[in-house]
């Protein structure tokens, strides 16, 4: 019988099989932001056990709360940062050089086919793009990891679900993946892997696979992951060239942690996209799913661009080919906040920041804070906001506001009109 790419990666990580269905496997890398990170550490240091199993395998950011907004904030990055000097931890993004997690730790190439990777963060599975598994774990399970470098998991039972058909124009991998998790529901996936495949996630960049397996676990998803090929090559190459004699021979090697073609899942998808048209959250749920036209015209306060979902540079380049030349409503206040300092650098270069500010867009560094009400964002009680982010809980983005969940283009055109707008029938 043939292997999921999951059953794949972790039969070739197994250290323990402790009873029935539990698997204890060994990490790659072990990921930490100053919000879940440091209850963790302040928790093996009472125990006496302030150590960590691999410097080189941790990586940390602070990227929830940057700057520190309040004392408070101040404290969680502290702890992370005299953490991360005391075991010298090299690969520490402060303030400054730091960026959203789920952006930069892939941007940085500290992610592979085959890998093994928790976090203390939900959208760990965002990694799973790249053929990883990767997945969102409590603090017990992050103090482990860090300790000794093994984390506990039940065997992984994946479902498929392949995308078919051609993409309209106007229609991105967040509306893709905003349709499956209003088809399947918020526990259609609970404790499965989704394994995405199609000719539709063979033709996306490894951006647009990000945005696709970032939302996985809105569907219960313990990770979503997509199978590595070309596209995963030419964006690994810069990293790993040295290891390898050609790119033939890196492809190859990916392909051991692609799935059988007689593998076993408990359940089988297809998505056609073909007729798909814009999609936005419209409840505080992420299945509360419908198209953007049959809210169009609906009063938005804030715009929001940016997050592990979509701040990367072609997110960014969406939303700045419809904005060009436009301001935005009067009413709106519009907020964009790339994702790491090279894309916002990459955006100065294209010109992309000043589209942004053109229009009256506020840009701020590179942070997490207002996709969960934190900072640089928070809505007021009644407001609606518009957002490229995940998540749409009530009270995500502020006490009493509502948050719609759509693409770039979608936030973007109704930033300019100051109302949920088809972005597909936008003439710039």
């Amino acid at each position: 019988m043939g292997k999921t790419i999951a059953e794949k990666i972790f039969d070739s990580h197994l250290v323990d099989n402790p009873s029935g269905n539990i698997n204890v496997i060994k990490l790659d890398a072990v990921f930490c932001h100053e919000i879940t990170t440091p209850v963790a550490i302040n928790d093996l240091v009472s125990r006496g056990m302030d150590k960590v199993f691999d410097p080189t395998k941790i990586k940390a950011v602070i990227d929830h709360v940057t700057p520190a907004k309040d004392s408070k904030t101040a404290i969680q990055g502290k702890i992370l940062r005299d953490w991360a000097r005391r075991h010298d931890i090299k690969d520490f993004f402060d303030i400054g050089n730091n960026g959203v997690c789920h952006a930069i730790f892939p941007e940085k190439g500290f992610v592979r086919p085959g890998y093994t990777i928790i976090m203390g963060d939900s959208h760990t599975c965002t990694h799973g793009a790249f053929g990883a598994f990767a997945a969102g774990v409590g603090t017990t399970d992050l103090e482990v990891g860090i300790l000794k470098g093994v984390c506990a998991f039940h065997y992984p039972e994946s479902m498929k679900i392949e995308i078919k058909g051609t993409l309209p124009k106007g229609v991105y991998s967040k509306d893709i993946i905003l349709k499956i998790i209003g088809e399947i529901g918020v526990n259609g996936a609970t404790n499965k892997v989704i394994e995405f495949s199609g000719n539709i996630v063979d033709e996306m960049t490894m951006e647009a696979r990000m945005t696709l397996c970032n939302m996985a676990v809105e569907a219960g998803a313990t990770c979503g992951i997509c199978s590595p090929d070309e596209t995963t090559v030419e964006y690994l190459w810069k990293f790993i060239d040295k290891e390898y004699s050609s790119k033939e021979d890196v492809l190859s090697d990916f392909k051991k942690f692609t799935p059988d073609t007689d593998a076993v899942y408990t359940d089988t998808i297809t998505i056609d996209v073909n007729d798909l048209v814009p999609q936005l959250t419209y409840g505080f749920k992420p299945d509360h799913v419908k198209a953007v036209k049959e809210m169009e015209g609906e009063k938005v306060d804030q715009v929001y661009i940016g997050s592990c979902t979509n701040g990367r540079i072609e997110d960014l380049r969406v939303a700045a080919e419809i904005l060009k030349g436009h301001k935005i409503d009067e009413s709106v206040r519009a907020i964009v906040s790339p994702a790491t300092p090279a894309i916002y650098s990459q955006a100065l270069e294209e010109g992309i920041i000043k589209i942004f500010m053109d229009a009256g867009y506020c840009v701020t560094n590179p942070t997490c804070g207002a996709c969960l009400g934190m900072s640089n964002g928070v809505l007021a009680e009644g407001e609606v906001c518009a957002s490229t982010t995940n998540r749409n809980f009530n009270g995500r983005m502020g006490k009493g506001g509502m948050v719609h969940l759509m693409s770039p283009a979608t936030a973007a055109a109704s930033s300019i009109t100051g109302k949920i707008t088809n972005s597909t029938l936008w003439e710039n």
